[in-house]
Formats: C-alpha cells, structure tokens, sequence
C-alpha cells in the first residue's frame, strides 16, 4: 500500500475526537475544510490527522507549511479513500472519529453538537445535515435507502433513524469502528459509508442523524461528482462503475436473509436491464459492457470471498429484518429520479 511519512501533531493530552481528513489534489478546498475545524467552538481537546493520497498539486506543502499542528500521513501512492482513512482510525487517539471530506466545510458549533449527542447514546454512528456549498440549499439530513441500496435524501428534521450517513461528515466512536473492522479496502472507494451503516444496523447499532448544525458540501468535487447538473442526472463511467458494483457488494455482504434471496436477484435482474436500456438509448453500447456487465464479472469473480465474509457478517447479525429494513422505502429511487430528470448523462 506505499510507504508512509508521518508528521505528528503536537497534541500532548488524550483528545475527545480525532478528526481524519482525507485529502487528495484538495488545493483549493481543504483550507476552508481545515480552518473550519479550528474554528469549532467546543470546550473538549480534538486532534486532527491528514492523509496525502499522493497528491500531485501542492497539497503537501501548503499542509506543512500552514498547518504544523496536523498530524500529517503522506502516502507515495494512491491507495483509495478507504485505505486513507483505515490508517487514519489506526493512529487515531480519539475516543470518537470525525470522518472529513477535504471538501466538507463544518459550522461552528458542529463538534459540539455531535458529541452532546453521542454522549446520549450507546455506540452510534451519527451524521449533521448537509448543505451544498455553492447554494447553500439543505441536501438532507442523512439518507434514507430503496431496496437497492439507491440513497433517498430525508427532509424530516424530526426524523433521527437513517439508512446512511454520509462519509463526507461520519461521526463513530473509535470501539464501534474496530468492531466493525472499519471500510473494506477492496472497496477503494464509493459505498463504503453504506457498507458500514448497512453493517450497523444489521449488529443493532444505531445509525441517526442530529437535526440541527450541519456542514456545507462542494458537491461532486470527487470522481467527477454524480448528481443532478442543470436538472439532468449526470455521472461518469468510472462513479457508475464503483458505485454498481460496490452496492452490489455490500447488499451481498449486510442484507439478512430471507431478504437477500428475494431483493438480489431482482437487483441484478434490474440492473442488466437498466444496463441494455441506457446503452440503446444513448447508442452506446461501451456503458452497457463498462458499467453493468463489468459489475456481473466481478461479482461472479469475488464470489467465494463474498459469500465466506456473509457468513461471518451474519454470524454477528442482531437486529431483526424489521429493524434494519425500518430506514428503507419500497420505491426504487432510479425510478423516481428517471421521472423527474430523464436518463443520465454518463461521460
């Protein structure tokens, strides 16, 4: 996974938080990130640390020269958003992690609210509203889910359970993050926010949302961004490919029985045929091969890793189907979205 050079913080006393930004090519955006983090007005010590995905823009030393407080792990090579913050939790000192997207800008009350709130609970995973940077409107207030494990944004302020918080500003305590053995770095990245809230919950872990603070969002500033531009759906090849696939993995991997007999083979069913549909649409059959039959190849590739870490994911499984199914609707989002915007622009 690369060699490593670390420059650590000056932090002397055990901290309450542990903030774990993971950065790469962030000029531009993780100065607003970081002096957002320093302005937090909280009464309790919190460190920060900063993984470099081997960036090739000047990162690195505006991190050295304008931030020696930062506990600073430089990776020589790109290595993915989950093995970033895998190393990050490793030395964290945090009774708490604050997962940090370098392009997510916190209020300032926002370490407060999250540890008032966790103090209230039993290990939980917890998440702010989101706000988009450019706009300022409210994207939501964590996610709920469809059946395919497509995000639905929750609007209710007075709604706490949800499927997903989102990894761009993901609150756990650090106990609760070793036992669920952080992301799986096969991941790489995309999904793996899903993965583990799909994961606590199936343990009967909470995954709730605090309705009040927040943070703002430069929305789509990694992979080339998925979302609605110009009320069009637009994406691109390599966001589709990891975000189909990876969902498939993680419905495999979290979804309990009898629920993944019944909701997988329809997931596949749909997806080949959303796959021949965008592909004639768009007369391009490169999607149809690149996205959706390359999601196929890989699962039936990894299937036997799969189905043996199923096994020991549902070993340790606690909540009934109808409590992890409670933060999920019944109508599939692509559908909704299809209505509302038409077929997606994947470039």
């Amino acid at each position: 996974m690369g060699q490593q050079t670390k420059t650590h913080s000056k932090v002397t006393e055990e901290p309450v938080c542990s903030i774990c930004i993971a950065n790469y090519n962030g000029m531009g955006i993780i100065e607003d990130c970081l002096n957002s983090v320093f302005a937090q007005d909280c009464d309790f010590l919190f460190e920060v640390i900063v993984h470099d995905d081997a960036s090739t823009d000047d990162s690195l030393t505006v991190l050295r020269n304008c931030y020696p407080s930062v506990n600073l792990i430089a990776s020589d090579i790109n290595v993915g958003f989950c093995v970033s913050n895998n190393r990050m939790a490793t030395i964290a000192c945090g009774r708490y992690i604050l997962l940090l997207n370098n392009d997510a800008i916190l209020f300032p009350d926002a370490l407060s609210t999250l540890y008032d709130e966790a103090q209230k609970l039993s290990p939980a995973i917890l998440g702010l509203p989101q706000y988009d940077a450019k706009t300022g409107v409210l994207v939501d207030i964590g996610s709920l889910s469809d059946p395919f494990l497509n995000p639905i944004p929750n609007l209710d302020p007075q709604r706490k359970d949800v499927a997903m918080i989102v990894g761009a500003c993901l609150w756990i305590p650090k106990s609760l993050w070793q036992d669920l053995g952080g992301f799986p770095e096969w991941f790489h990245t995309v999904a793996e926010d899903m993965y583990l809230c799909c994961l606590a919950r199936l343990w009967g872990y909470p995954v709730r949302v605090v309705s009040h603070s927040g943070f703002r969002h430069w929305m789509g500033s990694s992979l080339g961004g998925g979302g609605v531009k110009a009320n069009r759906l637009s994406s691109n090849v390599r966001r589709r490919q990891l975000s189909e696939r990876n969902k498939s993995f993680v419905m495999v991997l979290t979804y309990p029985s009898p629920l993944f007999q019944f909701i997988f083979p329809l997931h596949i069913t749909l997806l080949v045929a959303e796959g021949a549909i965008l592909a004639l649409v768009r007369r391009d059959r490169v999607l149809f091969r690149d996205i959706y039959l390359g999601c196929l190849k890989v699962l039936w590739a990894e299937r036997e890793r799969l189905m043996y870490l199923r096994g020991q994911i549902q070993s340790g499984r606690k909540s009934g189907l109808r409590q992890f199914w409670s933060a999920f609707l019944p109508f599939p989002q692509k559908l909704r979205l299809l209505f509302r915007h038409g077929w997606p622009e994947v470039t």
